[in-house]
């Protein structure tokens, strides 16, 4: 599957910003999809993940309450609506699909074996 993130840009400090990443080419509707950052010198880091259905969300303690993680799976699509942005929310963002079955939401990025290109976000204060 290929992913395709859009929707970074440069933002104030407690503004708001929607990021997309569209599939194609793969099964999107069975696959749980991510949200991954990376901040300059800083390891990938989990953000957000969704299973396939929608249903059921996880989100990393920092975005837990700012953050929401969405999907459209008639449009191959998922989101990551971001409020209350902050400086240190600043990093490349990444989407990733985990293609394995499993029941539970998984964190790690050697977990998710299609990522998607990124998009930066900037947060100004």
């Amino acid at each position: 599957v290929q992913l395709q993130a859009s929707g970074g840009g440069l933002v104030q400090a407690g503004g708001s910003l929607r990021l997309s990443c569209a599939a194609s080419g793969g099964s999107f509707r069975r696959y749980h999809m991510g949200w991954f950052r990376q901040a300059p010198e800083k390891e990938r880091e989990f953000v957000s993940a969704i299973n396939w259905s929608g249903g059921t969300t996880l989100y990393a303690d920092s975005v837990e309450g700012r953050f929401t993680i969405s999907r459209d799976n008639a449009k191959d699509t998922v989101y990551l609506q971001m409020n209350s942005l902050k400086p240190e929310d600043t990093a490349v963002y990444y989407c990733a699909a985990d293609r394995t079955w499993t029941r539970h939401l998984r964190i790690e990025t050697s977990e998710y074996d299609s990522w998607g290109q990124g998009t930066q976000l900037t947060v100004s204060s």
